[in-house]
Formats: C-alpha cells, sequence, structure tokens
C-alpha cells in the first residue's frame, strides 16, 4: 500500500485487509488509532502508564476481532472507545479495592477492664456520698446534675421556688465536693 494513499482508506476497509493478511494496513491503522486509544484511556485514568497497558490491551482485542469485524455495522474506532471505557472502567475498580492486609484493625470503643473498674469505683463513690446529703438536697443534685432537668422544672417537681432550687443544688454540690475531695486522687481525678 502506497504511503500517501493510507488517509484515503477508512478504518473499516483497512481492519478487512489487516484481517486478510496485509500488514501495512495494520501499521496503518495502528498509528492512526493508537495515539487516540492512548489519549482516551489517559484521560480517563489520569496515568500514563495505566494508560498505555490499556491502549496496549484494546488494540490486542481490535486485532483478534478483526476476522469477525462485519464492515458497516459499527465505526472502529466507536467499538475501539467503548473498549477503552470499560478496560479503564474495569482498572478503576480495581484501584479503588484495597487489600485486606492494608486495612487497620477496628478501634475496639469498649472501655478496658482497669477503665470500667475506675468508673465502677467513680459511680459508687458518687453514691455513696449522695446518700450523705440530706433528701431534699440529694433529690434536687441528682435533678439537676445527673438527670440534666433545668431548674424550673426541678422547682415544679419539687414544688418549691427557682431560688429554693437553686440554694439546694448549690449546698449540694459543695457538700458532695468535699466529701469526695479527699479521694480524688484514688478516684483518678488529677489536676493538671
Amino acid at each position: 500500500m502506497p504511503f500517501d494513499a493510507q488517509d484515503d482508506i477508512s478504518d473499516d476497509a483497512l481492519l478487512v485487509l489487516y484481517a486478510n493478511g496485509d500488514a501495512a494496513a495494520a501499521r496503518v491503522l495502528t498509528l492512526r488509532l493508537t495515539p487516540r486509544v492512548f489519549g482516551h484511556a489517559n484521560r480517563l485514568l489520569g496515568d500514563r502508564a495505566e494508560a498505555e497497558d490499556v491502549a496496549q490491551e484494546a488494540m490486542l482485542r481490535l486485532w483478534k476481532i478483526a476476522p469477525e469485524w462485519r464492515q458497516g455495522e459499527a465505526k472502529v474506532t466507536t467499538w475501539l472507545y467503548r473498549v477503552v471505557a470499560n478496560l479503564c472502567t474495569d482498572r478503576l475498580r480495581k484501584k479503588r479495592g484495597v487489600a485486606l492486609d492494608a486495612v487497620p484493625e477496628p478501634e475496639d470503643d469498649t472501655a478496658s477492664v482497669v477503665d470500667k473498674m475506675q468508673d465502677r469505683a467513680r459511680v459508687d463513690a458518687l453514691q455513696a456520698a449522695l446518700a450523705q446529703l440530706p433528701e431534699r438536697q440529694r433529690q434536687a443534685v441528682v435533678l439537676r446534675h445527673i438527670d440534666g432537668l433545668a431548674n424550673p422544672e426541678i422547682a415544679e417537681v419539687m414544688e418549691i421556688s427557682v431560688e429554693a432550687v437553686e440554694s439546694l443544688t448549690a449546698r449540694g454540690k459543695r457538700t458532695l465536693a468535699a466529701a469526695l475531695a479527699g479521694r480524688r486522687e484514688e478516684l483518678g481525678y488529677h489536676d493538671d
């Protein structure tokens, strides 16, 4: 095939010529299509080395399909772009997958035995200190600081004024602080 006649022959015709054993047709088609195929793969993957592999694989598939090519059903470039897109999609999917060894062990959110024992000691100490409070102070402190109610709600529950709630909770907190002050280090509280 003369070099100056290369541009006049369609991709379909070149593929049929290749299928019939024309090596020159294969060279022309390769020179014509490989840059396009590579460019498309490179844009889809963003990785030159991967794009080169995809372009090579796509062209190999084109050569394998050549003997069965039915001229006029589809354009060679359309078929080739679809092959490239599928190969790129497959590679991107494989990249997203992570090897099991690369996945870090999940964090264990459960408290350690020591932490559980410390928490239990704190709860027990608080409960013992609360038991030492007068009943109304204990009720006001528990409703405010453990159950999280607002002072107006506590006043309604205890049927007293908001000022009385403030007074009961303040006295209760001071008494609790004094009762637990000597046990701070034992309970794991450190001044930093």
